[in-house]
């Protein structure tokens, strides 16, 4: 029982490390997501100002900060 126990320990400490590996990598893909969006939304605004088009600029953010809100509640 013991060693059954020392066993599924360790697991358990694979898991944790790997889970927080995989935290801190979904933390860099969303700020690298989030800097993207900015880029994107300055050269739309460009764009639109360029053309004298009314400003019609996608919320973009709809789906960020539903991504946002979930890596948020994990942590």
């Amino acid at each position: 029982m013991e060693r059954l126990n020392s066993k599924l320990y360790l697991q358990n400490c694979y898991i944790m490390k790997e889970n927080e590996r995989l935290r801190k990598k979904a933390q860099l893909l969303n700020q690298e997501n989030q800097a993207l969006l900015s880029e994107l939304k300055q050269k739309l605004s460009k764009n639109n100002q360029k053309n004298n088009a009314p400003n019609t600029i996608l919320d973009l953010n709809l789906s960020s900060s539903s991504n946002q809100n979930a890596s948020s509640s994990s942590n």
